[in-house]
């Protein structure tokens, strides 16, 4: 069964076809994309593609995916989860966006504090690791923020619209923090 988390503002919980309206806008923003690895959407029906990829991720377990929504409201704001999953290795990356009209508002952080727990807790993690385009600033703030240590740069790791960008690499450490 899929595990739904609750912050003091916010849930998270399993991805539906419902939302890929919500994943439409913030893919489609190409100030989300920007620093993602992901082109920008054009169809909702490519929205519906990425419903299924967060299902099936999960069901193989590569990975989870999350969507954001504010309590009281519907619909999500932005997704929040777990890529490169191995639990042979007990690590995985983080990966997150959120609609611009909700940045800045400590959403994200608060998002981010409860998968980590969730990481290292329910899913037994001693490595979370996040790979950030080094132009994103936000992103980098973030991480430093929640304790995450930089260790190094990968060099045209990801490809944005055509073009190769170096990344940073960072990780959390369970018995480091």
């Amino acid at each position: 069964m899929f595990p739904t988390l609750e912050t003091d503002r916010l849930v998270l919980r399993e991805i539906s076809k419902d939302d890929a309206k919500g994943i439409f806008a913030c893919f489609s923003n190409e100030n989300v994309t920007r620093y993602y690895g992901q082109e920008t959407l054009k169809s909702i029906e490519q929205a519906e593609g990425f419903v299924d990829f967060f299902a099936n991720s999960y069901k193989e377990k590569r990975g989870i995916r999350w969507g954001i929504e504010r309590k009281g409201t519907q619909g999500i704001i932005g997704t929040i989860g777990f890529n490169a999953w191995s639990p042979k290795h007990k690590r995985a990356e983080i990966g997150y966006e959120i609609h611009p009209e909700y940045w800045r508002k400590g959403y994200t952080s608060e998002a981010v504090l409860k998968v980590i727990q969730y990481g290292f807790g329910d899913l037994g993690l001693t490595r979370i690791g996040a790979v950030v385009f080094i132009d994103n600033e936000a992103s980098t703030n973030l991480l430093s923020k929640m304790g995450f240590q930089k260790e190094g740069v990968l060099r045209d790791y990801m490809y944005q619209n055509g073009q190769a960008f170096d990344t940073y690499v960072y990780s959390l450490l369970k018995n480091k923090r």
